[in-house]
């Protein structure tokens, strides 16, 4: 299945009008340059009007990105912790925004009781920890006999969370500033806030809810905003096409 950008997710919200209007035919596709208004804001505005109504763009008109602003350097004098965070978080937030993109086609079908929007949410979807034996050279020294080890699961939105969290935390030219001030944090915090809408859809399987498809039009929005701020591409760059390996890096860098 494809990933659907930014500029993707336009595209099927625009071709989504049909399902909710059947006396409209789909138009033939276009080129992203023949297509474009003179901003992205606007093609993404005109698009959304086609499914959610002119009231659920008018709510999206304060979603304006964060300006991206400098990383700085090292931080205690010590450690440069960006890099070290780079090499922690970048594969788990790279694989959740991977993810995150795959639902896009399934979204704008307004039906969020589908499998793949389910298992995003699922608390058991995703194996955070593997799980490790714990026998010493091939002895097992627990009193129970049970060396096996236990795996520790969650769902891929909580992973999501957590990564994009620790990364944008790590985005500060001090110390003392608190977290919440930190324009990464902030941008953060706004997709969380729209895909806990998204969430609740997920969980109550909601069909027909053209509300929550503007919510995750508006986190998608905010993802752009926090991936700009840590120093990663945009969503619709076609980086996200691939997997990623969640375990942490050897590098900083994009590989």
């Amino acid at each position: 299945m494809k990933i659907i950008s930014h500029i993707g997710f336009v595209a099927f919200l625009a071709g989504s009008a049909v399902a909710f209007n059947p006396s409209q035919r789909p138009q033939p596709q276009q080129s992203a340059a023949a297509a474009a208004p003179a901003s992205r804001r606007d093609l993404f505005q005109k698009s959304l009007s086609s499914v959610a109504g002119v009231a659920g763009v008018v709510a999206l008109s304060g979603l304006a990105p964060a300006p991206a602003l400098a990383s700085g350097g090292a931080t205690a004098g010590k450690y440069t912790t960006i890099p070290i965070a780079k090499r922690r978080y970048y594969g788990r937030v790279q694989a959740s925004v991977h993810e995150f993109l795959l639902l896009g086609p399934e979204i704008v079908k307004a039906d969020f009781s589908q499998p793949m929007i389910q298992n995003f949410f699922d608390p058991k979807g995703l194996v955070v920890v593997a799980a490790k034996r714990k026998d010493v050279n091939g002895q097992c020294t627990k009193k129970d006999g049970n060396c096996k080890g236990q795996e520790i699961r969650d769902s891929i939105y909580n992973d999501m969370k957590t990564s994009m969290y620790l990364l944008a935390n790590a985005f500060r030219l001090n110390q003392t500033k608190a977290p919440d001030n930190l324009p990464s944090v902030r941008a953060a915090k706004k997709f969380f806030k729209e895909m806990d809408f998204v969430e609740k859809a997920a969980k109550k399987g909601r069909k027909n809810d053209r509300d929550t498809v503007v919510h995750f039009a508006a986190a998608l929005e905010a993802l752009d905003s926090f991936l700009d701020l840590v120093e990663l591409p945009p969503t619709d760059s076609g980086w996200y096409e691939q997997e990623f390996d969640r375990a942490v890096g050897s590098s900083a860098r994009i590989t």
